[in-house]
């Protein structure tokens, strides 16, 4: 559970914009998503090789 703790004064919207940032930084709503449905872990290692090689891939195209 996340905790924001608002400032005497500050306007609600800032809070509410540091709540989300807060959530996009601990990847808390991907964790949610992935549990809605099991993944073999076969899948969960192909799906990593997939991502390194299309990241290795793209590095490599910048330096040229």
């Amino acid at each position: 559970m996340l905790k924001i703790k608002i400032v005497p004064g500050e306007n609600i919207d800032r809070a509410l914009k540091r709540y989300r940032k807060k959530v996009r930084n601990t990847k808390q709503l991907k964790q949610i998503r992935d549990n809605k449905e099991f993944t073999k872990k076969s899948k969960e290692k192909r799906e990593q090789m997939a991502k390194a090689v299309y990241l290795n891939e793209y590095k490599l195209k910048e330096e040229e």
